[in-house]
């Protein structure tokens, strides 16, 4: 089989990254070769002359230099580098510590003990304050000493020499570049781009001077499409193709003298699997295929058909272009196509015999004829084939082979069809519905299945053919899967095809063209001409450039047939609205790995950058330090891999990869020192060198080469005299732990490095994270003591030799030997530091954990340590390891002398430290049986240590920790270890109740406040598995000690809940547990005895005052709830604090959770004593909250005479007129405020009086709008409670009265007529004397007063105040007409002679008061012309609804007389034509006999009403109801029933005179359809001279008609 992936005799066998990389490339050789080589499918044929491309090629390689590395980098004048900044000279870290307090020494890598562990647990220490002249005394006391861990303080990476970064070639690309990689930016503002192009292009000059020279564009027309294979292949406009080989020489003209070039242009173009055939589809319909051999006449010729004359015939319409055009497998006689209209079809030709030539038979895959839709009721939309592809052959075998497999995409489907053996969709999936708005572009390509090379085991040996699809910028791969018949099936059946999306990608913008660059990298090109490479199984965009400069071939093929998709909106289809993009997939081909474009001047090709081109560029760029990192990313697989042509296997990458970078690191160091040699007069740039020297040593670590860092590049730096930047460029490699092993050499170089710059505190980190086991342990043990490098000591030791206790042994020591009192302060301070590292260390130890790493030991290494250290500690024979101490506590010869002498620096950190190590599984023989043996190898006193700790260290602490050796600020500590450990291990900690009593005494005995808290949780551990024999005896030193949270636990358990109560008064730091406590037990669930209950309040009783005080709201609330009767005492208990008598009563009287009516209803005479005292006290603090409050009180809620005085003291008018009303004195309250609106009247009158000698008239303008407010706000209330009162007479006085004469005597009137008048005259005469000031100040000065008048005029607004007061009188009298004039009703007259009664009675007042009503009269006129103006408002207003109610009842009835016009002329039941040409006479008979019946029925009307109703009777029974028949038989009538959706016309299908069947009327639906009424009852199953018992009734009782058509009868 051959195909146009196959190469040699079996073809390419793919490894995972699918680009043909040899495992020898050289960088040198990466130029250009000549395509012909690098592409042609026959390497086996005679090598061919060397033609014009690989001429070409070789002058720009010859351009761009073919040097070796070597060559490039002594050419160049100076070293390039990257362009990060490093670090400065490094500066010591180191500091003096302070004195007077034992920290960590300098460079300590152990965290004080007052540091919070790194796993958050609260802070703590493990000191103890104490003079400083004791021993070993920790300065400062501890907080929760056994909540925290220790840990040891590594630096990953010391700040003064960072790590160097990664290269700056790994970023995202920006699509603005034509690079994939850019270069760190240095500071400026452009960004450097990468040295290498992404995608190397070489212009095919020869062909491109053939194809588009003017004679060329002459004689064969403008090139229109691409085709690549073995050769190269341009369709023209001319209907010519030109088919070049390699070597860009033309080998065939194809066309001239054929009906091809009567066709029309090549629209697209094709080359067999073969390589023999070339296929050219036309803009006529047309399509040829040529024999390459023969090209003088064609070898097929497929025609389009005319449909007029055969329409069983299937092909390309004469109109129609062939946009795609394909081969079929191997086969040349095979083909398909797709036109512009959205049609495809499939070719097959059979074989000629002599004279009988080659009959073609086409079969539609896709689309539908135009001329098929004519008559279809909704118009097709259109279509047309945006993408188009068969499936190609790969060099292994599969199923899809045989099948024939086309995909394409159409602006709503992508659709795969298999054509062999018959024609049949494989897969179907719809357009996403997310490309809204977007522009319509599509692109297909499939790749097929290939071998695999390099896959083991059960890996497949060939790949999966698959197909990537583009639809706007949405990118989707789709695989194709064999699926095998089930074992249950017939195992003749066939293998299925399975099609799966596997990923989606979505692009910045339209996608308008794609092509697979190998089995896993994608070329995709976008609507602006963008190129950008994909890699398959990640998606992620690796590469990017701008093509926009090579200006491809595109055309607009789509717009014409697709215009109404984008040019019209559809609501129902929004994601066809857009534009639609030109067609480029005729100019961007691939090939063997290769880009082929056809531009408009132009043919080239280009291959993307391999991983070696990279490297070159870099290295000619001179960047060779960029080179090696990129090299070194390369190889760990960080950067891209298969778009650099790097497979995905390791091994095979790192075999490609690693002879490079070393030979690249071997030639920059060469170049580097080679260049400083010289160069003796200038100065080593030292900045450089440390990039270099991160660069390799990164590079080495990579590929675990730590030979060729330590024996070629550190002698390198060694030669160079610059070890040092070398040894301090490997510090952050060791640091992360990509270094481990220094050889001997290397390491005492490091160490004298460091040592000798005084970098101890770097040096000791450094040393803790390499391995010890190659290191020199003598020099290592010399200078970590001579230096103080404790903790590298110990570790060293520790995992060096497995000596855990040597080091520990002589820091115990350091400490006995620091107390003596000729040591120097200074060094004693240092000293101690480092003595404090054995805590740290002992927890990690005895946690299985490395120091100072902090990762786990083995568990043999961990077993033994473990043993080792709880016998040098705890030995079994105390007696032989008894010997004299040195310590001042200790001047005898006594036990457990290393325990004694840790315990005499800091007792609580060791207790600290034991508490956590107390936690490992290791004690008391929990730990499984150590691996190898290790318990046997241990000595007996070990084995003893290694099984019985917990009890044994238990009982030697107590044994050793006495008086008067230790202090009580020691032993507190060992108390709160017991006490904390007994019950988390109760079978293994047993102690006499004598011992944990005398614990329990001295926890109560704490000596310093400091620890009270500790203290306390101690006691609490305790007190869970220790009850005291004598409880009450315990509880005063509970009390002393004041542990209020032990007391609680206690009488909560005794249920002494008023001792509960009284601990968590005198314990007042938490306010809410005392409130949480007398709601729980106060409530009635809480089951408390009525003794208990009684003792309970008597706690409250007694602390009332500060309950109240803490918080009234809670108080209150849980007062209220619970103990009502106590409000009396918890006010009484703050009777000197009348705020908190506030909010106490505020939140009892006003609770957040009222009722709806916003008021609390109240139950006892005690609860209006509260009342009362509420309102007294808002009157005082609150007194704008007061008529809030009153107007939600209800009638007997208080007593008026105990709030009165008050509410009149504070000004609370309102509220008080409010309480009187609500109490029945409607007189007095009227009164009150009739005397309260005359003060605001003085007040009024007496401000604008003053108002010309006032120096601050805007203030005094402003208290005037106020008190005119206020007049309006109380002269509302009034109205209010006038209005109660006349509802109130009206419902008494039911009964009508004969009318009263009128007259102007106010004893007359009613008292609510008296109450209107009162109030009326109130306002009016506000209002009238506030007028006369105003006038009078306007009309009665003088000329030197008239200017400082009208200064202060405009101030006051007198005309503004005027029209308020005014405005008050007007909805005063309003609110008198809406109650005296309201509307007659059964049980109340009509009152107007009550409005005409009081306002006589108001003139007669004003008269009689007054000798003139002249100012009366101009209130009473402007207030008479805005009810006026008001009702010409109404007026207008009812005239525009009006008119606007009838338009809309004109169009409703419009309407509604608008008729149906039937679908057809015949019923649709019986089929007989009811009305129009050929219906019969009868319906004109039956028309006139309807008229002289409704005639007849007009005049019986007309002489039964003695009115001529005129044309109103012609108009019965129009419209969409159900009309009514006239005649007399039921049968034929509507009885007022009206169809769903339809209407019954006139009678006008009566019977003939001849005997026609009696149809009865006909019924119109709304869908137009018609029917006889009598059709219509039988087709639903009703009889026709009934309507049936069981039919569906309608509005008017008769049948429910619906159109049965509709209903799918």
């Amino acid at each position: 089989m051959s195909s146009a992936y196959e190469e040699a005799d079996d073809g390419p066998v793919y490894d995972d990254s699918e680009e043909q990389v040899s495992n020898n490339v050289n960088v040198q050789n990466t130029n250009d070769d000549s395509i012909h080589e690098r592409i042609t499918p026959r390497p086996q044929q005679a090598e061919q002359p060397r033609g014009p491309v690989e001429e070409e090629e070789e002058e720009e390689a010859e351009a761009e230099g073919d040097m070796s590395i070597g060559d490039h980098i002594h050419s160049k004048n100076g070293l390039h580098i990257g362009d990060e900044q490093l670090r400065g000279p490094i500066l010591s870290r180191d500091s003096t510590p302070e004195i007077g307090r034992p920290s960590s020494a300098d460079g300590s890598l152990s965290i004080p003990d007052d540091t919070p562990s790194i796993q958050g647990s609260l802070t703590s220490s493990h000191g103890r304050r104490a003079p400083s002249s004791a021993f070993g005394r920790s300065p400062t006391p501890s907080l929760r000493p056994f909540d925290r861990r220790f840990q040891a303080r590594l630096s990953a990476s010391p700040s003064q020499s960072p790590r160097a970064s990664s290269p700056a070639f790994l970023n995202v690309y920006s699509r603005q570049s034509s690079a994939t990689h850019n270069f760190r930016d240095t500071g400026g503002t452009d960004t450097p781009q990468a040295p290498w192009d992404v995608v190397r292009w070489t212009k095919l000059r020869k062909i491109t001077g053939q194809a588009f020279s003017e004679v060329g564009k002459r004689n064969f027309g403008r090139p229109t499409c691409i085709a690549v294979s073995a050769s190269i292949a341009l369709g023209t406009s001319k209907g010519i193709i030109l088919v070049f080989d390699y070597n860009q020489d033309l080998k065939s003209i194809i066309g001239p003298g054929t009906k091809a070039v009567e066709s029309g242009s090549v629209t697209s173009i094709s080359i067999s699997a073969d390589l023999s055939t070339i296929a050219g589809g036309h803009a006529s319909g047309n399509i040829f295929t040529w024999e390459l051999g023969k090209p003088a006449k064609p070898f097929l010729q497929i025609s389009p058909i005319d449909r007029r004359r055969s329409p069983d015939a299937d092909g390309h319409t004469a109109d129609a272009a062939i946009l795609h055009l394909g081969f079929l497998g191997t086969r040349h006689t095979a083909l398909v196509s797709a036109d512009d209209k959205g049609m495809a079809f499939s070719h097959l030709a059979t074989r000629g015999m002599g004279l009988v030539a080659r009959t073609v038979r086409s079969t539609r895959i896709l689309g539908r004829y135009p001329d098929l839709t004519v008559n279809a009721t909704k118009a097709r939309k259109p279509s047309s084939v945006l993408a188009f592809s068969p499936l190609p052959l790969g060099n292994a075998e599969h199923i899809a082979d045989s099948m024939g497999l086309v995909a394409m995409l159409t602006p709503y489907l992508l659709v795969i069809v298999s054509t062999t053996p018959i024609a049949q969709t494989q897969y179907k999936t719809a357009r996403p519905k997310e490309l809204a708005h977007s522009a319509m572009s599509a692109a297909l390509a499939w790749f097929p299945s290939v071998k695999l090379k390099n896959q083991r085991g059960d890996f497949p040996k060939t790949s999966r053919s698959k197909l990537v699809y583009c639809w706007s910028s949405i990118l989707t791969v789709l695989e194709v899967i064999e699926v095998e018949p089930s074992v249950s099936s017939d195992k003749s059946s066939p293998t299925t095809l399975q099609f799966r999306p596997r990923s989606r990608w979505k692009a910045q913008e339209a996608i308008v063209a794609v092509q697979w660059l190998g089995r896993s990298v994608l070329a995709i090109l976008t609507i602006t001409q963008q190129l950008v490479i994909l890699e398959d199984q990640s998606l992620n965009t690796t590469d990017s450039s701008d093509l926009i400069q090579k200006h491809i071939y595109h055309t607009d093929l789509f717009s014409q047939n697709l215009s109404s998709l984008v040019e019209v909106l559809d609501e129902e289809d929004a994601s066809m609205h857009g534009v639609v993009a030109d067609a480029f997939y005729m100019s961007f081909r691939a090939y063997k790995g290769r880009l082929f474009l056809l531009g408009f001047s132009e043919v080239s090709f280009g291959t993307l950058s391999n991983w070696a081109d990279r490297l070159l560029a870099l290295m000619e760029e001179g960047s060779f330090i960029g080179a090696i990192e990129l090299a070194t990313s390369y190889y760990t697989g960080g950067g891209e891999k298969v778009t650099v042509g790097l497979p995905e296997d390791d091994t095979a990458r790192h075999r490609l990869v690693q002879e490079k970078l070393l030979e690249m690191m071997s030639a920059s160091l060469k170049y580097a020192f080679g260049k400083n040699k010289d160069a003796i007069d200038k100065q080593v740039d030292q900045v450089q060198v440390e990039k270099l020297a991160a660069a390799c040593i990164t590079a080495c670590a990579s590929m675990d080469n730590l030979d060729f860092l330590f024996e070629d590049v550190y002698d390198w730096y060694q030669d160079g005299d610059m070890q040092g930047v070398f040894l301090e460029s490997l510090e952050p490699h060791v640091l992360e732990g990509e270094v481990e092993i220094v050889p001997p050499t290397a390491l005492k170089d490091l160490v004298n490095h460091y040592t000798d710059r005084d970098l101890h505190s770097r040096l000791e980190v450094m040393l803790c994270h390499l391995d010890p086991r190659m290191m020199d342990i003598d020099q290592i043990t010399f200078l970590c003591k001579k230096n103080s490098l404790w903790d590298a000591l110990l570790y060293v030791w520790s995992q060096a030799l497995n000596d855990y206790t040597s080091i520990l042994a002589d820091l115990l020591d350091l400490a006995v030997q620091s107390n003596g009192s000729a040591t120097d302060p200074s060094t004693r301070v240092a000293d101690l530091s480092s003595v404090s590292k054995v805590f740290p260390y002992l927890s990690y130890m005895l946690t299985g954990r490395i120091y100072p790493t902090g990762r786990e030991m083995l568990d043999d290494q961990a077993f033994t340590a473990k043993a080792d250290i709880y016998h040098f500690f705890f030995p079994v024979n105390d007696s032989s390891s008894a010997k004299s101490s040195a310590s001042p506590n200790h001047r005898v010869s006594a036990p457990y002398p290393d325990l004694r002498k840790i315990l005499d620096y800091d007792a609580p950190s060791f207790l600290s430290m034991m508490n956590e190590a107390f936690e490992d599984a290791f004690l008391d023989g929990q730990h499984s049986q150590a691996a190898g043996g290790q318990i046997q190898k241990l000595t007996e006193e070990q084995t003893f240590v290694a099984h019985v700790p917990r009890q044994w260290i238990v009982t030697i602490l107590l044994e050793v920790m006495t008086a008067p050796n230790y202090e009580a600020e020691d032993t507190i500590y060992l108390d709160m270890f017991i006490a904390r450990n007994l019950p988390k291990f109760p079978q293994f900690i047993h102690l006499p109740g004598n011992d944990l009593h005398r614990v329990l005494e001295r926890l109560c005995r704490y000596p310093e406040t400091d620890i009270a808290e500790d203290c306390q949780l101690s006691v609490e551990y305790l007190l869970s598995i220790y009850q005291p024999p004598d409880l009450p005896l315990v509880i005063p030193l509970l009390s002393e000690a004041r542990f209020y949270r032990v007391l609680k636990s206690i009488y909560r358990a005794d249920k002494e809940y008023a001792k509960l109560l009284q601990t968590c008064l005198d314990d007042f730091e938490n306010p809410d547990e005392v409130f949480m406590c007398i709601e729980d037990y106060l409530k009635p669930t809480a089951g408390l005895t009525e003794k208990q209950l009684d003792e309970f309040r008597a706690v409250i009783i007694a602390h009332a005052a500060e309950l109240v005080l803490a918080d009234p709201t809670k108080a209150a609330s849980i007062i209220e709830q619970y103990a009502k009767d106590l409000h009396g005492t918890m006010l009484l208990a703050i009777d000197d604090d009348e705020p908190a008598q506030l909010q106490y009563l505020r939140t009892v009287l006003e609770p957040a959770d009222q009722d709806d009516n916003g008021r609390k209803s109240l139950q006892s005479s005690s609860d209006r004593r509260f009342v009362e005292k509420y309102v007294r006290l808002l009157c005082d603090y609150d007194p704008h909250h007061v008529n809030d409050y009153v107007e939600h009180l209800g009638s007997g809620d208080l007593r008026l005479e105990e709030v009165l005085p008050a509410l009149e003291n504070s000004g609370a008018v309102h509220a008080a007129v409010v309480l009187l009303a609500r109490e029945g004195k409607v007189r007095e309250a009227i009164n009150r405020l009739t005397r309260h609106l005359a003060s605001l009247e003085a007040a009024l009158l007496g401000l604008l009086t003053g108002a010309q000698q006032s120096p601050d008239a805007g203030n005094m303008a402003e208290t005037a709008q106020d008190l005119a407010g206020s007049v309006q706000k109380y002269v509302r209330v009034g109205v209010w409670i006038c209005r109660g009162q006349t509802r109130l007479m009206q419902q008494v006085n039911a009964q009508p009265k004969p009318a009263k004469k009128l007259v102007g005597n106010k004893d007359e009137l009613s008292v609510d007529e008296n109450l209107w008048l009162d109030l009326i005259d109130a306002v009016v005469a506000v209002t009238k004397n506030v007028s006369e000031v105003l006038e009078d100040q306007r009309h009665k000065i003088d000329e030197q007063e008239e200017i400082a008048a009208q200064d202060v005029a405009p101030k006051f607004e007198s005309s503004a105040l005027v029209v308020q007061l005014r405005r008050v009188v007007q909805e005063t009298f309003t609110a008198l007409l809406s109650v005296t004039s309201a509307p007659r009703t059964n049980d109340i007259h009509r009152t107007d002679a009550s409005f005409l009664r009081i306002f006589q009675a108001f003139l007669s007042r004003a008269s009689s008061s007054s000798s003139s009503l002249s100012n009366i009269r101009s209130v009473l006129s402007a207030i008479f012309s805005a009810y006026s103006y008001e009702e010409s408002l109404l007026e207008l207003a009812n005239r525009l609804l009006d008119k606007d109610l009838f338009v809309h009842v004109t169009k409703a009835n419009t309407l509604r007389r608008r008729g149906w016009r039937p679908l057809g002329q015949v019923c649709e039941g019986c089929e007989r034509r009811v009305w129009g040409p050929g219906a019969g006479a009868y319906i004109w008979e039956a028309w006139q006999r309807q008229n002289e019946e409704r005639s007849i029925l007009h005049h019986k009307t007309a002489d039964v009403s003695g009115t001529n109703e005129g044309p109103e009777m012609t108009n019965i029974n129009k419209g969409k109801g159900a009309a009514s028949d006239s005649r007399s038989d039921p049968s034929s009538q509507a009885g007022g029933s009206k169809p769903r959706e339809g209407v019954e016309s006139q009678d006008i299908d009566g019977s003939e005179m001849s005997g026609r069947e009696d149809l009865g009327p006909l019924v119109i639906f709304a869908c137009r359809h018609m029917f006889h009424r009598l059709c219509l009852l039988k087709i639903q199953g009703v009889g026709a001279g009934t309507h049936g018992d069981d039919a569906p009734r309608g509005p008017g009782n008769g049948p429910e008609l619906v159109c049965p058509l509709c209903a799918g009868m």
